[in-house]
């Protein structure tokens, strides 16, 4: 929109007129590049050295855009200024670290992480939801069903409920809206505790604990000592490997229900990684009650133009569609916000359940989650682009194009499904 086309262009002009050489140069620098990221909604900010000072990046709507090269600070430096706000050790350069930036009163919660190159450490700040947004899972925008089924096994008392995507896909912002779900359906009669690296959100009414490796505190270990706290909902942060998997499915056969996050494409392709990882069979089939698989795409901005050719479909099977264009309100992207596509799948079936003890492949998972009546990404993205949403464009550009064949088994399952009803 024309406001976050000035803001950005307003920012690049204050970084580059703040003198470098001035004591005073990184803190200033620091807080106008933040303010600004906030006021824009930015998910992530990246500060990358170069030989010439730094090149600023941020990632607006999933996409990273440049705001500029500016020099680092003659005798104020700015990643170690970003540092010494995420307390972490400025005098260590050689080894990544990651904190949080921590201000009273602060409406958007940051989390910084730097990693040492060839020019020097990169910091990326991630920025997340405000306060007052995503607080519910009304709020995620996902289907209405989808919402149900997922509100409905919130209440359960055991059982692993996996929020798995690539990064940057929202998982944190749903396991934090499930928290509070839970806390707000239970009137605050349960014990619900979390295990973060690193925290990112202040949930009220649990009790949020963060990992120390460097001191033995993993996830594993924090694990396995939370059983002894009498919880009844545990957050677990990541599920990053098999000991970590193995403790957290055991705790969800053993009255607990669990939340957690899982890098993975899919929700099949969940459990087959998990699988991989050498995560016992009988496990996965009991332990998990379901698996939602999110992807973020953008939303078209209302200058988009309707379109039928096929060739501009990109393989996609829609008739008609719309195409991004670019205007003043979208900052030239032809985009505006994002919207979440979503699948979720769920153990019960008795079918899909022996396929996952037999270690069927991610193939015949999805396809008897699909006969179970999981409605898939690829179908969430089909419906988004027929309805005007958003474009065959971005969907190719989120979801790929090595997938067709899930299009193609999603249509054919439909159809299938339609000619028995009929």
């Amino acid at each position: 929109m024309a406001d976050r086309q000035q803001r950005a262009d307003e920012t690049r002009s204050v970084l580059t007129q703040l003198d470098a050489s001035a004591t005073e140069y990184a803190t200033q620098f620091v807080n106008a590049l933040l303010a600004a990221a906030r006021q824009l909604a930015a998910s992530d900010v990246h500060v990358q050295p170069c030989p010439e000072g730094l090149d600023v990046a941020w990632r607006l709507d999933g996409v990273l855009q440049t705001v500029g090269r500016f020099p680092r600070g003659a005798k104020s430096d700015v990643i170690a200024r970003l540092k010494v706000m995420a307390e972490l050790l400025t005098y260590r350069n050689d080894v990544p670290q990651e904190g949080r930036i921590r201000s009273a009163g602060q409406e958007v919660e940051m989390r910084v992480s730097t990693f040492p190159t060839l020019h020097g450490e990169r910091a990326v700040v991630r920025l997340f939801a405000a306060e007052g947004r995503f607080l519910h899972l009304e709020d995620l925008g996902l289907p209405a069903e989808l919402t149900a089924s997922l509100g409905r096994l919130l209440a359960e008392t055991s059982g692993a409920i996996v929020v798995s995507g690539p990064a940057g896909t929202g998982k944190t912002t749903t396991v934090y809206a499930c928290l509070r779900e839970i806390v707000r359906g239970s009137g605050g009669q349960k014990c619900v505790v979390s295990l973060e690296d690193p925290i990112e959100m202040r949930v009220d009414g649990v009790a949020q604990s963060q990992v120390n490796e460097a001191g033995g505190f993993s996830f594993a270990s924090g694990l396995r000592s939370l059983m002894r706290q009498d919880p009844e909902v545990i957050l677990l942060g990541e599920i990053r490997d098999r000991i970590t998997a193995e403790t957290a499915f055991q705790a969800a056969l053993t009255g607990h229900l669990l939340l957690t996050t899982f890098h993975a494409g899919s929700a099949a392709g969940a459990i087959s990684r998990l699988a991989d990882m050498g995560i016992e069979p009988y496990l996965l089939r009991s332990g998990i009650l379901a698996i939602v698989s999110q992807r973020l795409v953008r939303r078209l901005c209302s200058c988009a133009r309707e379109c039928d050719d096929p060739a501009q479909a990109l393989g996609l099977p829609v008739p008609r569609f719309r195409l991004p264009v670019g205007c003043e309100q979208c900052h030239g992207t032809g985009y505006h916000g994002r919207m979440i596509l979503a699948e979720m799948l769920q153990a019960e079936c008795s079918d899909l359940g022996r396929a996952i003890l037999d270690r069927s492949d991610t193939g015949r998972l999805e396809q008897l989650a699909i006969q179970a009546g999981m409605v898939t990404r690829w179908q969430r993205a089909l419906e988004a682009v027929q309805a005007g949403m958003t474009s065959p464009q971005e969907i190719r550009r989120v979801l790929g194009f090595s997938h067709y064949g899930d299009v193609r088994g999603t249509q054919e399952q439909e159809n299938t499904t339609d000619r028995k009803t009929r």
